[in-house]
């Protein structure tokens, strides 16, 4: 069984599926999840995967734990939770067997009694997982826009999909003042370019206007001369 590849997206979505469908599908931990790789475990819940990498929460003995797809691998049909089986105590051999000896006056000396050795033998539990702290989610962008149409500035801002402040017209000098706080010299110098037009088309109209007066004001003094 090749436990070292982590869960797919498809897989992932196969298992949110499964759940709802109330089952709980089998899993098996990667070599990614530690202690426990190779151990069988039921998927019970799915949580928002972008509020935490570790969304697959997974029942494994007593403990319910979260783990992030690349932890773990489907498990294949008919594996259950694998068990380490101790290792057989070794037999002692059987005591050698001394030759008598040929020797007057000796004593019997009764042969000690051999203790065969104690194996003890203890299943340390699977490390438990810490849980990573969910980092709560930030304020929404903030877009602050300034922007010229039709001979008029105007100012907008927007917080995410919500509008802030809906356009409103500026005067040129202050739409000049928020231009020089970003020192961009393109930007700068488009704008510059931009008010320099608009005074020059001000300043035709303005002459315009004053021959126009120069003559109506003719036309009224002729006028009164007549009188």
């Amino acid at each position: 069984m090749d436990a070292g590849q982590g869960l797919s997206t498809s897989e992932v979505q196969s298992i949110r599926e499964a759940l709802a469908a109330g089952r709980k599908p089998r899993v098996v931990f990667t070599a990614a999840a530690g202690q426990i790789a190779g151990q069988v475990g039921q998927v019970i819940e799915l949580t928002d995967p972008e509020v935490s990498d570790e969304f697959v929460v997974v029942r494994f003995g007593r403990d319910e734990l979260p783990f992030s797809p690349a932890d773990l691998a489907v498990a294949p049909k008919g594996v259950t939770r694998r068990v380490v089986e101790p290792k057989p105590e070794p037999e002692p051999e059987p005591p050698a067997v001394a030759a008598p000896e040929f020797v007057l006056d000796t004593p019997r000396v009764p042969a000690q009694r051999q203790e065969e050795p104690k194996v003890e033998q203890t299943e340390k539990p699977p490390a438990r997982r810490a849980v990573k702290a969910v980092k709560p989610k930030g304020p929404a962008g903030l877009t602050v826009t300034l922007a010229y149409a039709d001979g008029e500035w105007t100012v907008a801002a927007q917080q995410g999909s919500k509008a802030l402040a809906k356009p409103y017209v500026v005067k040129p000098a202050e739409a000049l003042k928020m231009v020089a706080l970003v020192d961009v010299p393109g930007v700068q110098e488009a704008v510059e370019q931009i008010l320099g037009t608009e005074r020059a088309e001000a300043e035709q109209q303005a002459d315009k206007l004053r021959a126009e007066l120069a003559e109506i004001e003719a036309r009224l003094a002729e006028l009164r001369e007549a009188r």
